[in-house]
């Protein structure tokens, strides 16, 4: 059921639009000025708002203005409620954010008619921003995902070049061995020097056959998933 703050400072109209809301099955709290109006719905927060202008202490206008300047309440539907209407008014009220006017005397079904259409057209306002709000906070899950992704994928590029650097220079080593040893076998005079030479070659050959087995190794290893949970546990920086 839609709360109703009504802000009149004429007891019987106050009444009579009390008896009229309640009737059409609105809950109705009511001011009799607009000090204790603007009061209400700050701590009550309505779901609408029927305001006199003319009231003595705050009028109309300054009630909206107060209420459309307090995020708590800068959305809350407001319609003013007045004896007269001249374009001034109109475009006074219009311009501090009013929703509708109202001019007495009134019908019982206008205030019916007014209110549930700004309800109705509230309503649709909040679905359409909690549709927004909800795209928007997708959107930006997305982009921290896409974030956490490349900053993997740098992480796990870095990694694989250091990676890669280190084994460039381990496969020297004994590629320099083999090399010398190949050299040194050509020159060979006897078969004790020869053994000496075929022994260096098998010995780089083993070497080089570890760090092959090491780079496989590692290219399982290194995943970006892999990468995220190093990080997690802060084994990378």
């Amino acid at each position: 059921m839609s709360l109703i703050l009504v802000i009149e400072d004429e007891t019987q109209i106050r009444l009579n639009l009390q008896e009229i809301l309640e009737l059409g099955d609105f809950s109705v709290i009511t001011a009799a000025d607009g000090t204790i109006g603007l009061q209400l719905a700050k701590s009550k927060n309505p779901d609408l708002i029927i305001c006199d202008i003319m009231m003595p202490g705050l009028n109309g206008y300054e009630v909206l203005q107060e209420l459309r300047q307090d995020p708590q309440s800068a959305d809350i539907p407001l319609i003013f409620l007045t004896a007269k209407i001249g374009r001034n008014d109109l475009r006074q009220g219009m311009g501090l954010g009013a929703d509708d006017y109202i001019t007495k005397p009134f019908e019982p079904f206008e205030i019916l008619q007014a209110v549930t259409a700004r309800l109705e057209r509230h309503s649709i306002s909040n679905q359409a921003y909690l549709k927004e709000s909800h795209k928007s906070e997708t959107l930006q899950q997305e982009i921290k995902k896409n974030r956490t992704e490349l900053q993997n994928s740098q992480q796990l590029a870095q990694i694989r070049g250091n990676v890669l650097g280190k084994l460039s220079e381990e496969l020297r080593n004994p590629l320099s061995s083999i090399n010398m040893a190949i050299h040194m076998l050509k020159q060979a005079k006897n078969e004790e020097d020869r053994e000496k030479y075929l022994s260096i070659l098998k010995e780089a050959y083993t070497q080089e056959i570890e760090i092959l087995k090491e780079v496989d190794s590692l290219q399982q290893l290194l995943t970006a998933e892999n990468t995220k949970l190093l990080r997690n546990y802060k084994l990378l920086r």
